[in-house]
């Protein structure tokens, strides 16, 4: 399944620089390579990027990233909100020496 997912996103970005090419420029990149927008093979790579489009609209409802191996059999996600940090440093022990400072600049 992922193989054709990749062909189609191949062909679905073919489609989106041919529409770019369009949209910018008014040049059909496909229609130019194969003989005009009514030729048999341009209609058909026309309708391989349609189907193409409507296949990668599967891909908006999976998982993104790292998780994605992990929660495709699932159904459930594991967020990790954690930092590259690491655990916090307990500060406790400098406070109490502040406070035994504080008390002795009083005195």
């Amino acid at each position: 399944m992922k193989t054709i997912l990749r062909i189609a996103l191949v062909l679905t970005i073919v489609g989106a620089i041919n529409w770019g090419l369009i949209g910018f420029f008014r040049f059909d990149l496909v229609a130019s390579l194969f003989g005009g927008q009514l030729a048999p093979i341009s209609r058909v790579v026309y309708a391989l990027v349609g189907l193409s489009g409507l296949a990668c609209l599967t891909l908006l409802f999976m998982p993104i990233g790292d998780e994605a191996e992990e929660t495709m059999g699932s159904g459930q996600r594991n967020f990790d909100y954690s930092t590259e940090f690491g655990e916090e440093e307990d500060f406790s022990r400098y406070r109490d020496k502040d406070d035994d400072r504080d008390k002795e600049n009083k005195e």
